[in-house]
């Protein structure tokens, strides 16, 4: 019945991640009539082998007549690097064009060494018409067929640079008849490389010979001087049955998740009845000492006592680096409850792919808003642990995690101005991020705080001795490292395959959509970490070992442990980054993902512990 209930989910969950049924839209659909304007509009170039998004016009395309104008971009979009500007393509609804010239270009030796140097990247360039961006066919052995986002800038051949000066702009209209409107539901974009040098002047507007098969390809880039370009497009439309609500399946579909649903769900199961079998087995042997202990008391004492009840004394007394300790489990706490808000959002659609930016937006502004949780749990824990300089630890918690955040972005950042990269966050969305932290966030932590730390500490079951007891030797698998390692396992094995997907979406330019899986994931690493993070303070309590406070958060993180191992895997196996600031941008986020994640873990096997130590020395007599 159970394993039916929990398959049950799965499918559910499954279900929800299905594309026809994931994309709720993020903005209302646009109409259209015939010979209506659609706007095509350039978002950035970017690069799985440089890892640097560039602004559409830091290389040099044809501008509009009347001069390049930027959208107006909310917080995610610009941390994304996204810089959605006009183009000149002249595009209008159900108006087909065989061949016009965008421009003629004369690129500078300098102009054309970048150019080159982008397409030796194998940067992509990213359009985007009525908030739909491009994509390019890629044809796949078995008749198969996939997409990739955005269109090749140029290719290389025989050690020789050509730039894709032709585009064929191939959009797709949905015609709803009952009300006679156009809707725009494909946007897909075959890219050319045409030498037009035997035909005559051609001019912005004009129209160009029609792109025949016999024509000569190939406009190769020289790098030791000038090099002439004439941009040129043409322009279809066909009609689709497709709706709009549902235009974005080519998008999501991009990448073949399907084999790995199954994985998925069996990494699930699997985990969730090891998780249910620790349990099992730890409840067993606890019932067996509580009720073994009761009877000692019952009885004459005349037996000694041993394992987790002789450290009963000690168990709660408070450790070393009492406002440290607050302060990251507070973190934990509001990195938990924020991101637990956001995947599920996520989940119920509101934060769409349609919606550029959304999630990174959303993800911001609900951290900073938990500043509230982090603020009353650390003080409550605070507190607990006899502390007494309230001030100075909120004071820590407001300031340490953001600091190392916000301290290492803004170090990888001048990494990124130096490169000239769109990806540069500019100073006055730094001073923005700035104001949110300190007039937002550490606000709410101080009155959270406050409020932590005026309530009633947790209650201990038992009294703490005056002179702690001295701890034996302790066996080598009991070493924090040890532990570390061993803890990280159960937790990681939940998680892994998702993590593939995470990584190919932020490193390899694709859409995450599998927020339903993420979500169940998500209460699984919850669960497992909870579960081993039990086991491993049990063997240690057993062991007369009383300083669980530091080791419970500290080994229940030790999943972070393998998600940087994962990372270090995937930047040698999927990657093909080879210069330096690509690099250190790499691993610095890395890093920063790895520290976070080790909070949320750490902090979630730090109250398991917590309670679980409560409870059990709640439930024997102590004299």
């Amino acid at each position: 019945m159970a394993r039916t209930m929990i398959l049950s989910v799965l499918l559910c969950l499954a279900l929800a991640d299905l594309p026809s049924a994931f994309y709720l839209p993020g903005v209302a659909p646009r109409d259209f009539q015939p010979h209506d304007l659609v706007e095509v509009k350039a978002i950035k170039l970017t690069s799985v082998k440089a890892q640097l998004p560039y602004d559409y016009y830091s290389l040099p395309f044809c501008e509009p007549p009347l001069g390049t104008v930027y959208k107006t971009e909310n917080l995610g979009e610009v941390l994304r690097g996204d810089r959605i500007v006009n183009t000149p393509y002249k595009v209008q609804m159900t108006d087909k064009i065989a061949c016009a010239v965008l421009c003629n270009r004369t690129f500078t030796e300098d102009q054309s060494k970048l150019v080159a140097k982008r397409i030796r990247q194998q940067y992509n360039v990213h359009l985007l018409t009525d908030n739909l961006p491009c994509a390019t066919k890629i044809s796949m052995p078995q008749d198969a067929t996939l997409y990739e986002h955005g269109y090749k800038l140029g290719f290389v051949a025989n050690e020789k640079v050509y730039l894709f000066n032709h585009l064929k702009l191939m959009l797709k209209y949905h015609h709803r008849k009952e009300e006679d409107i156009y809707r725009v539901v494909g946007f897909e974009v075959q890219p050319k490389s045409i030498n037009f040098e035997k035909s005559k002047e051609l001019k912005s507007g004009q129209e160009c010979p029609a792109v025949s098969k016999d024509m000569k390809e190939g406009v190769e880039i020289s790098e030791k001087g000038p090099t002439k370009v004439i941009f040129t497009y043409e322009v279809t439309w066909e009609p689709s049955e497709v709706q709009w609500t549902s235009r974005w399946d080519t998008y999501l579909d991009m990448s073949d998740v399907q084999i790995h649903w199954f994985s998925i769900i069996n990494s699930v199961v699997v985990v969730f009845f090891l998780a249910g079998i620790l349990a099992m087995i730890i409840v067993r042997t606890l019932n067996r000492d509580i009720a073994r202990y009761n009877r000692i008391d019952d009885e004459e004492d005349t037996f000694e006592e041993t394992g987790w009840k002789l450290v009963h004394g000690d168990v709660f007394r408070p450790p070393k680096y009492t406002k440290m300790l607050a302060s990251l489990v507070g973190s934990g706490a509001q990195l938990l409850c924020s991101s637990f808000f956001v995947i599920a959002f996520a989940m119920l659609g509101m934060l769409s792919p349609a919606a550029r930016g959304s999630l990174m937006t959303a993800a911001l502004f609900i951290f900073v808003f938990f500043g509230m949780v982090a603020g009353y749990y650390a003080g409550r824990l605070y507190r607990t642990m006899k502390g007494q300089q309230w001030k100075k630890a909120a004071f820590q918690t407001a300031m340490f995690y953001p600091a190392v955040m916000f301290g290492v972005c803004f170090f990888l950042n001048f990494f990124i101005w130096g490169k000239h990269s769109s990806g540069a966050v500019p100073f006055a969305t730094m001073l923005a991020l700035l104001c949110m932290w300190m007039g937002i966030s550490v606000p709410l932590i101080f009155t959270g705080y406050y409020f932590g730390f005026r309530k009633q500490p947790y209650m201990h079951p038992v009294r703490t001795n005056q002179i702690p007891r001295q701890v034996p030797e302790q066996m080598w698998y009991l070493n924090p490292f040890v532990g570390m390692v061993l803890a990280g396992i159960l937790p990681f094995g939940a998680m892994f395959i998702e993590l593939f997907f995470i990584f190919t979406a932020i490193w390899e330019n694709q859409f995450y959509y599998l927020f339903g899986f993420l979500f169940l994931v998500y209460l699984i690493l919850i669960i497992s970490c909870s579960q081993i993070s039990i086991v491993m303070v049990y063997f240690q309590l057993c062991a007369e070992d009383y300083h669980w406070w530091w080791r419970s958060f500290i080994v229940s993180g030790g999943s972070a442990v393998y998600v940087f191992a994962y990372a270090v895997f995937y930047f040698v196996t999927k990657l093909e980054i080879t210069e330096f600031t690509p690099t250190l941008l790499f691993f610095g986020y890395t890093l920063l993902m790895v520290f976070t994640f080790w909070l949320v873990t750490g902090t979630i096997g730090f109250y398991a512990a917590y309670f679980f130590i409560k409870r059990i020395y709640g439930a024997i007599k102590i004299d």
